[in-house]
């Protein structure tokens, strides 16, 4: 794959807000000695510089086709992003604390289109459900990401466990926000599938935006 380095460049450091970003310790690709570098998350691209200051990043990784593991190590709190295929380097990463690895490999794991592209799906085929059954949407459950033991990240089919109180009466609690308008989400250039990282992230951001917007203004009204 060719990537314009101005464009890398302009991309990993633009105003936009970015998924993360922290220090690492990323150990060098021939020596086993662990370098301090300023890691920002965009997108499904990894970018590392030399300090939060620097103005071009040092490399990019691109996570797709990668698997994010927990690994034992002389380093503590240490991850490596592996690729599938022979005489592929796998990036071996340590935070610097156990939250920070922990949110390092929730976000690293979702962090690739294919991944992106599943969960569209499946919020296309609830939302088909809900407008083919015709009545009100279902209570608000969120579905948990939860993180396997090698760190990649899976839908959770559990619903929330019953409160163990005495009381069996449900307590009314906030309407939920409105369903999305009958339409998918904007995409001028053509259907999902042919749809970069960036753009599915801009268009779907939008509209959760709006829709939060709408939903917290019909919450303030008497």
């Amino acid at each position: 794959m060719k990537l314009n380095e101005r464009s890398l460049a302009f991309y990993a450091t633009c105003d936009a807000p970015v998924d993360n970003a922290g220090f690492l310790y990323k150990k060098g690709g021939r020596h086993a000695a662990y370098h301090r570098r300023w890691f920002v998350l965009r997108g499904n691209m990894l970018f590392y510089f030399e300090d939060p200051a620097s103005r071009e990043p040092v490399g990019v990784i691109i996570l797709e086709g990668c698997t994010v593991e927990l690994v034992e190590a002389a380093e503590e709190f240490t991850f490596a992003v592996r690729f599938a295929g022979a005489r592929v380097r796998t990036y071996v990463l340590a935070a610097e604390s156990q939250a920070a690895m922990e949110g390092w490999v929730k976000a690293l794991s979702r962090a690739s289109f294919d991944y992106l592209r599943l969960v569209v799906r499946e919020l296309e085929q609830q939302l088909a459900a809900m407008r083919a059954g015709g009545g009100p949407p279902p209570p608000h459950r969120p579905r948990a990401l939860l993180p396997k033991e090698n760190g990649c990240a899976v839908w959770s089919t559990e619903l929330p466990a019953a409160s163990t109180g005495t009381s069996t009466q449900a307590q009314p609690g906030p309407e939920p926000p409105p369903l999305p308008p009958r339409r998918r989400a904007s995409a001028p250039n053509g259907p999902l599938d042919s749809a970069s990282f960036a753009q599915l992230h801009e268009w779907y951001g939008r509209e959760v935006r709006a829709l939060r917007s709408q939903w917290l203004r019909s919450r303030a009204q008497p």
